[in-house]
């Protein structure tokens, strides 16, 4: 009886990895040449995988250090270029991560303004008009 029981588990399990396997890589790579805030935490600039977790939550890696960040999204429901792109709030030497599209990785996320983002926003409102930063993914 346990032999039929381990049997079974390793079937299951090999179910789901073949499964996995066979799922959609929904990540993408870029390289940031800029320190940028996302959901309130600052990260250096550096090579960075984004990753989608689940539904709403992705993972924010830098390949360099060990460094990593969680971050709130929605989904956009626009269509990015198959290589992908990261768009990004700026306001002075400030840089906000705000969008990330990518047909290939089958993400359309935008990140919400933060609380952080807000206030910069206001102070910089006074000195500058915002701009837009693009850099591709792949």
């Amino acid at each position: 009886m346990n032999r039929i029981k381990a049997i079974a588990i390793f079937a299951i399990a090999n179910f789901a990895m073949a499964g996995s396997s066979f799922a959609q890589d929904h990540r993408v790579q870029v390289q940031i040449p800029f320190d940028f805030t996302v959901s309130g935490k600052l990260l250096p600039a550096g090579d960075y995988t984004i990753k989608k977790n689940s539904e709403n939550i992705i993972e924010i890696r830098n390949h360099n250090k060990p460094i990593a960040s969680l971050a709130l999204v929605t989904p956009d429901g626009q269509k990015g270029p198959g290589g992908g792109v990261v768009t990004f709030h700026r306001y002075g030497d400030r840089y906000f991560l705000s969008q990330i599209l990518s047909e290939r990785a089958d993400l359309s996320l935008r990140v919400p303004t933060s609380k952080k983002e807000r206030v910069t926003q206001l102070q910089q409102a006074r000195v500058d008009q915002p701009s837009l930063t693009l850099i591709a993914a792949r």
